[in-house]
């Protein structure tokens, strides 16, 4: 049963990485930005300025909610972000107007993870299911099912830190050239974005350590 403890250390870095995003944000949301534009301001700027004048700007409920709906063509701002004028705000917002360049340039591993979305998301929730099912049931159908559910759900959360990373470059980019901080603001906005993407990492890594102890609990049953 030493496969157990793979649990604690996924746990551990996803709480850490998650204290660590917010921690990050919090500080640097009560900077604020030398230039007075806010989280809207600075994705409207950045969609107009690259002729995508057909997406929207909505504000969402909670905290770090923010995301770009591909299919609605709509990027959401958490509450946090999206009339703040913090540099943590700025970093966001500019994120995930990146996303939104990605998908006018047809950004491949945005595409891979788009598509694998409905299979991840029943990966994820029900392969470690299944696979205990199978495992209870003697069933070798069922835990192989779950073990290739939950690959694609890790090659989802693999494919993703590209995606994340890349949009982060271009926040960075776009927020400095089209003169929305200053210069000497890069680096708090670079540390809130290398924290955000944190989390995808320790999501990662936390999947793979779950799907190898899928498998450890298979052979283990043998």
């Amino acid at each position: 049963m030493y496969y157990i403890w793979l649990i604690i250390p996924a746990l551990l870095l996803s709480i850490w990485a998650q204290a660590r995003v917010r921690g990050t944000f919090n500080k640097y949301s009560k900077i604020k930005s030398k230039n007075g534009f806010t989280g809207a301001m600075t994705a409207r700027k950045i969609l107009d300025e690259n002729d995508l004048y057909d997406i929207d700007i909505t504000a969402a409920k909670g905290m770090l909610t923010d995301n770009y709906n591909p299919g609605k063509r709509i990027v959401n701002l958490s509450e946090s972000v999206h009339s703040s004028s913090s540099i943590a705000a700025i970093g966001v917002a500019a994120h995930e107007t990146g996303h939104a360049l990605q998908d006018r340039d047809g950004y491949g591993p945005l595409k891979i993870r788009s598509f694998l979305v409905p299979v991840a998301n029943i990966g994820s929730m029900a392969g470690p299911y299944i696979v205990i099912f199978g495992i209870i049931l003697s069933m070798d159908f069922f835990i192989q099912l779950g073990i290739v559910l939950f690959s694609a759900a890790v090659f989802f959360y693999l494919v993703t830190l590209p995606v994340e990373l890349n949009a982060s470059k271009r926040a960075i980019e776009l927020i400095e050239t089209e003169g929305i901080i200053e210069r000497d603001e890069i680096p708090g906005v670079k540390k809130v974005l290398n924290a955000a993407a944190f989390t995808y990492i320790a999501a990662a890594i936390s999947a793979i350590l779950t799907l190898l102890r899928l498998v450890l609990m298979s052979r283990n049953r043998r």
